[in-house]
């Protein structure tokens, strides 16, 4: 029997849960974006979607394919592709966790790497740490005092470390 708090590299993190996800970090990527997409139109076609995420057309279409398989998406070669009622709920998710920890990432006053951070966290994050992060989000929204203070802290701590 495991201990329960061994150890780990990232990845031997993502190994020892990787038979409880549905889909891999890069297929939400894809679901969140066409998830994004769709919101303001009813479907995306590939290269849109390649587009917009930097990708080729073909790393795309695999994706989809396998987004398909899963049921999560309609899709037809070289047709649009729209989402299933469960894409629409996991796109849905994908989209709220990212929201949730780009906030809580801005709330610590992180600027330059920003969006970098928040997408190597966000495939990673327990759901229970991204409720937490969520309520301090949420907490730090009714007590602006709170933030006010931490940034006055955070900038005399960067001067006085700079300082050294």
């Amino acid at each position: 029997m495991k201990k329960e708090r061994e150890f780990y590299t990232v990845r031997g993190y993502q190994i020892l849960h990787a038979e409880e996800r549905l889909l891999t970090s890069s297929m939400e990527d894809y679901l969140e974006m066409i998830y994004r997409i769709c919101m303001k139109k009813e479907y995306v076609r590939i290269n849109q979607l390649a587009e917009k995420l930097n990708v080729r057309p073909s790393s795309a279409t695999k994706v989809v394919q396998k987004l398909k398989e899963l049921g999560l998406v309609h899709y037809q070669p070289y047709g649009v592709i729209q989402l299933t009622e469960e894409g629409i709920s996991i796109g849905a998710f994908l989209l709220r966790r990212h929201k949730i920890i780009e906030k809580f990432l801005k709330n610590l006053g992180i600027e330059n790497t920003l969006l970098k951070d928040t997408e190597m966290i966000e495939h990673d994050v327990s759901l229970a740490t991204l409720e937490n992060m969520h309520i301090m989000n949420e907490f730090l929204y009714h007590n602006s005092d709170v933030k006010e203070r931490y940034e006055f802290f955070k900038g005399k701590f960067q001067m006085d470390k700079n300082s050294c």
